[in-house]
């Protein structure tokens, strides 16, 4: 297990560099910012570009861990599909080559023959970034990779990816919308129980290099499985309940606003984009709690932050689910698996988290919210 983690540490790295590139060399970055122009002539052109950014990132780290752990290899799951038409009506399959040539050349057709465009981004996919140092001491968990599988989420909240609004970050404040809420998220599951055991965060554009002005970024992990609970973020202290905060989405249903609009102060009560983001707020300690009363996620928006919350003793409920249950305390019966599909959906909607969810790292926050939502929703 902790060569896994080193390996996706890793990974999720050189995805933060293909991230990063795409921002910072003038060919693609036009690509990116062509979507905001609404030039329907290049429409489709941008919108291909968008999710081929994404496509070589999951590629990539499935190429990479499929590699190193062949047991792995068709469990290694991912929002995108890695089919494409490009402008001449051709279907190609977006794949990493041994060489960031064959790479290129592959990418080159389905960015319509732009060459420079493709070696750009070939070379960001095949360089190694810089060793990612985590602690593993006490990582000995019995498990073997042909027991588990992975949810990739290569880019989470692409649309403040794609506007790119750079913002300061003001430590232990959350910060609503903006290039930081952009993240890589991988997170390791037991095909047996769904269980997520393992998570890995990239937050590729955390701050700005002082001496280059290159955008630098940070990392998160955790572990929990049969005892052993890891995290590269520190246990909350013990201390003075300054009351409850919440973080949701701009868009929750109105009814769910009211009802936590009484439970907080009004500073407490606070929105932000991406999933990914938002439950990453509740595993640093910006926010108690992330409610989502819509189906609006998927398996690969929560499997890696729910793993690093359950090894800080918290995790993501299903909240359908909680709303029914009759007791309190930390029933595990509630909680988010990640290994069946929902045979009542087609596509991408069966993987999604139907039921709403709710992220804690303390549970005594959780039954607070979900008392006062009862018969409400």
């Amino acid at each position: 297990m902790a060569d896994l983690l080193r390996l996706l540490l890793k990974v999720a790295e050189k995805a933060a560099n293909v991230a990063r590139v795409c921002r910072q060399e003038a060919p693609l970055f036009q690509l990116l910012v062509q979507e905001k122009t609404g030039d329907d002539k290049n429409k489709k052109f941008v919108q291909d570009f968008k999710t081929l950014a994404d496509v070589v990132i999951q590629e990539m780290i499935r190429h990479d861990v499929g590699a190193q752990f062949p047991d792995m290899a068709e469990f290694i799951h991912g929002e995108e599909s890695n089919k494409f038409e490009n402008g001449l009506g051709e279907s190609v399959i977006v794949t990493v080559c041994s060489t960031a040539e064959e790479t290129a050349a592959l990418l080159a057709t389905v960015l319509d023959g732009d060459h420079t465009a493709a070696s750009l981004l070939a070379k960001a996919i095949h360089q190694d970034p810089a060793t990612v140092e985590a602690n593993t001491d006490g990582l000995t968990v019995s498990l073997s990779p042909s027991e588990l599988g992975i949810w990739i989420d290569p880019i989470d909240a692409t649309s403040q990816y794609i506007q790119g609004r750079e913002k300061e970050l003001e430590e232990g404040r959350l910060s609503p919308s903006g290039l930081h809420c952009a993240l890589v998220l991988i997170g390791v599951y037991l095909r047996s129980t769904g269980e997520p055991i393992m998570g890995v965060i990239n937050q590729p554009f955390h701050h700005k290099d002082p001496a280059g002005g290159g955008w630098k970024g940070r990392h998160f992990w955790g572990v929990s499985w049969d005892g052993i609970n890891i995290c590269s973020v520190s246990q909350p202290k013990d201390g003075e309940d300054r009351g409850l905060s919440v973080v949701l989405s701009s868009s929750e249903k109105q009814v769910v606003k009211g009802v936590l609009a009484l439970l907080c102060s009004s500073d407490k009560l606070m929105y932000a984009s991406g999933a990914g983001y938002k439950i990453l707020c509740v595993i640093e300690g910006l926010a108690d709690v992330y409610i989502l009363s819509e189906g609006s996620t998927f398996k690969w928006d929560s499997c890696a932050p729910h793993a690093l919350l359950r090894a800080l003793g918290g995790g993501v409920v299903d909240l359908t689910k909680r709303l029914q249950m009759t007791s309190e305390g930390q029933d595990h019966t509630a909680e988010l698996t990640y290994h069946e599909p929902d045979t009542e959906c087609k596509g991408a909607d069966r993987w999604a988290n139907r039921g709403g969810l709710v992220a804690y790292r303390d549970c005594s926050k959780l039954n607070t919210v979900i008392a006062a939502l009862k018969g409400k929703l």
